[in-house]
């Protein structure tokens, strides 16, 4: 990076890219000797196709790998690990995909452990799962944090105990990851306590207390989604999930919003992922709404309205919304970009045409803080390089 960046592109922080795990990262880390074929790798079908398999079951992946924005067709995944393109899964290739579209630096989240690490989440042996996640972290600070400082490292944790969770959070920033991706509905992957208990207080503390924000990404709870009929498409039926998967952090907000979470955690960070702009006033109008009608019930214990708690602590992502007609209810501040790379839903190649698009009627104020500030400052990107 640095003047001339990109040959005059709009550079920007994309705050929500998906590394591609390819099928040696827990079986060259994990001993075989110990874990036998229960770890994740990938095991070809009798039909010739390959899935990815964990303790005897498949993961629930349409193909091998989630790489749809580098297909030649984006509708279709692919089905053989030979038919991944390099992009998805190395660093260096990587890189320059995100070069050819003026992503300077990329916020990673995982793909087989699950958009917030759910896939492990489900497994019955703790001792698996922890294994599982501590070997994710570890590739993914060995790998991609170490082949430029242009990717940000972000952790997964356990989720059978919070002592776990908040253990590995210690462990996981000590090596360098800068954002805690976390199940924003634990309980609904389960048998754990609901996410407002006591128990996660300790999660809330560490990441408050090591400054990094914690992560909830939209997808990594299904059955909050409607589930696309049998009739449709394969395509039809992608499309419908994609979009019930950004409607339905309207209840990770709701929740954030009156779980009194950010009211005794006030200098935590939480960054909804993948959430896009257009839910958000409403959210928060019917948050606020409901809040002033309850009001005699609630000043001693919520001293700002929701809207307010979430200006204060939060952040909405996209990477194709309309910004300036939002900008009058969600400030500039509350708000960070991404390519969405390498998923179906990415705006890659042409991330330039839609920030242009996206973008239009914005100040230059607004538009480089949703372009680079505001990550930045949250994960302590030092380049100090401005927007074009």
């Amino acid at each position: 990076m640095g003047e001339g960046w990109g040959g005059g592109l709009s550079s920007f922080i994309s705050v929500d890219d998906h590394v591609q795990e390819h099928p040696t990262v827990w079986t060259d880390r994990l001993p075989k000797a110990r874990w036998d074929d229960r770890v994740p790798h990938v095991e070809r079908q009798k039909d010739g196709t390959e899935r990815w398999i964990v303790d005897g079951k498949q993961l629930p992946l349409t193909g091998v790998a989630v790489t749809g924005a580098l297909q030649a067709d984006r509708t279709v995944e692919p089905r053989r690990w030979e038919e991944v393109p390099k992009g998805a899964y190395q660093p260096r290739e990587r890189l320059e995909a995100m070069d050819a579209a003026g992503i300077a630096c990329s916020v990673l989240y995982p793909t087989v452990a699950g958009f917030a690490g759910e896939a492990f989440a489900r497994l019955d042996d703790p001792d698996l799962e922890l294994a599982c996640v501590q070997a994710y972290n570890d590739w993914l600070i060995d790998e991609w944090a170490a082949a430029s400082p242009r990717f940000v490292a972000q952790c997964i944790v356990p989720t059978y105990s919070a002592e776990a969770a908040t253990a590995e959070i210690r462990r996981a920033v000590g090596r360098g990851h800068r954002g805690v991706v976390f199940p924003p509905l634990p309980m609904m992957v389960r048998d754990v306590p609901h996410i407002n208990e006591p128990e996660y207080e300790t999660i809330w503390s560490a990441c408050q207390e090591l400054d990094v924000p914690v992560c909830f990404h939209a997808g990594s709870v299904p059955s909050l989604q409607l589930p696309p009929h049998a009739s449709l498409d394969p395509a039809v039926a992608d499309g419908l999930r994609a979009v019930t998967s950004g409607a339905a952090t309207v209840y990770t907000v709701s929740n954030l919003l009156f779980s009194k979470i950010l009211v005794r955690h006030p200098r935590l960070h939480v960054v909804i992922a993948e959430s896009a702009l257009g839910l958000s006033t409403y959210t928060w109008e019917f948050a606020d709404h409901e809040y002033e009608h309850d009001r005699v019930y609630l000043d001693a214990e919520y001293p700002l309205k929701p809207s307010e708690l979430f200006k204060r602590q939060c952040f909405y992502t996209s990477w194709y919304d309309p910004v300036a007609s939002v900008i009058p209810f969600v400030p500039a501040s509350n708000i960070m970009w991404a390519a969405n790379l390498p998923l179906s839903t990415s705006t890659w190649p042409d991330c330039q045409e839609f920030i242009g698009r996206s973008f239009a009627g914005l100040g230059d104020a607004d538009r480089q803080r949703i372009l680079w500030t505001n990550a930045a400052e949250l994960y302590r990107i030092e380049d100090t390089h401005p927007v074009g």
